[in-house]
């Protein structure tokens, strides 16, 4: 894997595109002809107590945090992953824990992440909280087969079907991979998104020695983010999201196109799955709080016994709940997917759980999806203009005249009838608004 210029992490290799490969095709988790979430997760977890249209199969699901000290202070929500891979070391079940940590060296490695296995409690509560980053698994796949043992793996949807479906395909994965942990997701960023963030505080992305992409405050909302950059000097410099001109996570600046084409939210083929829990009480509740989905019979056992020992604070939900927490991304992978089908053709058939003729989506929210669309598309391509010439105004610029229509469209009624106007050219709009409250 190699970064290209928009600072995404591509395949540099051309052979598997030259040489038709019925295991690659297997185990890709967006070829047509690999196995689905649905597929997949009925083979994994046959038993499963509950089956939901958005969540998937699964035993139970918790809203709640860690109660045991430091965890909980020490994440980006409610410390449920730390505390969980942590749990399986101390319990014996995995020898290693494959997960995302910061790099010592970003400027020599020039990445701020990797993928690394930690093997003590404490290098996996060093390496808690968001990464917002570019990752890829090769290298710790490689040491998973070259290094007997069993692990866990904490990985994004796509990362945990992946290996999931490598694990059908090999025994030694099989073997060595014992439990997998999912991390709900709205969509990747490029390496680029850090970049950004360093233009709008006026430093020198050269000087970047550590990102904390959502810094913690007790007395502030949870879902008020601050960026935080830490340069080689030890100088630290924050800012909120909302002061960034491409703070809106919803608006998809620097997304990964592949993020376009996925239906799963809430990594339906892990073994316990985890995420923020967006609805209120919990959203306003600065110290961080999970939302859980378990579908390993053994895992739930475990959370079951450290709730009962006062080590963990969970109340079980339902499916609807969970849904609820993640209301926009779902939208955005299952209404939001079956327009964006519609809208582009594959010479093959996407394996996606949407409608084949969807139900009409309003007015609004076709062009909330074109724009979305375009900012993530183009987001990528000024960025890299203004880095290029060294004239920074060029993306900023564009960012909040992209922003500011976005918002108009998603967030104003009043606005919105205007922004019809301008993109469809005629006054109907407007009255059609009207019409349809």
């Amino acid at each position: 894997m190699r970064w290209d210029r928009y600072g995404q992490l591509k395949p540099s290799g051309g052979g598997w595109r030259k040489r038709p490969s019925a295991g690659f095709t297997r185990t890709c988790p967006f070829s047509p002809g690999a196995r689905g979430e649905d597929e997949l997760a009925l083979l994994q977890f046959p038993t499963a107590r509950h089956a939901d249209p958005q969540v998937g199969r699964f035993e139970a699901a918790y809203v709640g945090h860690v109660a045991e000290a430091g965890f909980r202070a020490d994440g980006s929500s409610g410390g449920m992953v730390s505390w969980v891979a942590a749990e399986l070391l101390r319990r014996g079940l995995v020898d290693g824990v494959a997960h995302v940590t910061a790099v010592r060296e970003p400027q020599r490695e020039q990445r701020f992440f990797r993928y690394t296995i930690s093997r003590t409690e404490a290098d996996v509560r060093a390496g808690a909280k968001s990464r917002y980053y570019p990752i890829e698994l090769s290298a710790m796949l490689e040491t998973i087969r070259s290094t007997p043992g069993r692990y866990a793996v904490v990985g994004i949807p796509c990362f945990i079907k992946a290996v999931n479906l490598l694990r059908l395909e090999d025994d030694i994965f099989r073997e060595r991979i014992a439990f997998t942990l999912g991390l709900f997701c709205g969509h990747m960023k490029s390496a680029r998104f850090v970049e950004s963030f360093a233009l709008q505080m006026g430093v020198d992305p050269a000087a970047i020695a550590g990102v904390d992409f959502r810094e913690k405050n007790p007395d502030r909302p949870a879902n008020w983010y601050t960026a935080q950059l830490t340069l080689s000097d030890g100088s630290v410099h924050r800012k909120d999201w909302w002061h960034l001109v491409d703070g809106d996570w919803g608006s998809g600046f620097f997304q990964n196109a592949a993020c376009n084409f996925c239906d799963d939210v809430v990594a339906e083929t892990a073994d316990i799955s985890f995420g923020d829990a967006w609805v209120e009480p919990y959203s306003s509740d600065g110290r961080g709080t999970n939302v859980v989905v378990v579908r390993s019979p053994a895992l739930n056992r475990l959370l079951s016994e450290a709730a009962t020992e006062g080590r963990l604070d969970l109340r079980e939900v339902d499916g609807d709940f969970v849904g609820q927490t993640q209301a926009a991304g779902f939208r955005q992978r299952r209404e939001g997917l079956s327009y964006r089908l519609r809208l582009r053709r594959f010479p093959f058939r996407l394996r996606k759980r949407v409608f084949d003729d969807p139900p009409p989506i309003e007015l609004r929210r076709r062009l909330v999806y074109r724009l979305r669309g375009n900012i993530s598309a183009w987001s990528h391509r000024v960025f890299g203009l203004a880095r290029g010439t060294g004239l920074p105004f060029l993306y900023l610029g564009w960012a909040r005249a992209a922003l500011t229509l976005y918002h108009g469209l998603v967030y104003s009624r009043d606005r919105c009838g205007y922004v019809f106007d301008l993109l469809l050219g005629r006054r109907e709009a407007r009255r059609r608004q009207d019409r349809d409250g």
